[in-house]
């Protein structure tokens, strides 16, 4: 992302929260030092990926995390990778391991470092994301090939009812809506 992108995203990111703390999550230091500044009790939810990065953050970012997170003795952890990712992998085209497979394997790996960890876990691959509002359409779904669109509120909606949960600990989630198509 360039400087101006990344500059407007957090003066926008700014307005949303009382306090927001950033660093380069490829820089292991400074992931340290962000999560050292964490209350106790925080819930993290990532949403962190590699989209026209320079430098794929998507393993190395949640790996750095991760430990931090572990170090300070922060336990909720909320991963928002993709659907493929992990053991979904083997539904994944041709042409779209062609296209964005690397992004994937990064993803996935991230997932098994986190399911590795002490962390109480939840990991959700929502389908293609769109811009758009929370439909209260979203589905929720383990193991089974899942093929479709979601908007990405109506993600964290999901993401805040899975947060709100205890049961959903060390599980892994996909999510599409039906209501929503891909074009």
């Amino acid at each position: 992302m360039g400087w101006r992108e990344t500059t407007n995203k957090v003066e926008e990111l700014k307005t949303l929260c009382c306090q927001l703390i950033s660093c380069d999550a490829t820089q292991q230091l400074d992931v340290e030092r962000a999560v050292a500044q964490l209350p106790q009790d925080t819930v993290v939810l990532s949403t962190m990926g590699s989209f026209r990065a320079e430098v794929p953050v998507d393993y190395i970012g949640h790996r750095y995390l991760t430990n931090a997170l572990e170090s300070k003795g922060i336990r909720r952890f909320l991963l928002v990778t993709s659907l493929r990712c992990g053991d979904s992998w083997v539904f994944l085209s041709e042409r779209a391991k062609a296209g964005f497979g690397a992004a994937v394997r990064e993803k996935t790996l991230a997932e098994a470092w986190l399911a590795s960890s002490q962390l109480d876990y939840t990991i959700l691959r929502p389908g293609g994301l769109k811009d758009g509002a929370i439909t209260h359409s979203g589905e929720l779904s383990q193991g089974i090939e899942v093929h479709g669109a979601i908007t990405r509120s109506e993600v964290a909606r999901l993401a805040q009812q899975i947060l709100l949960s205890a049961d959903p600990i060390g599980q892994i989630y996909q999510c599409i809506d039906p209501t929503v198509s891909y074009y």
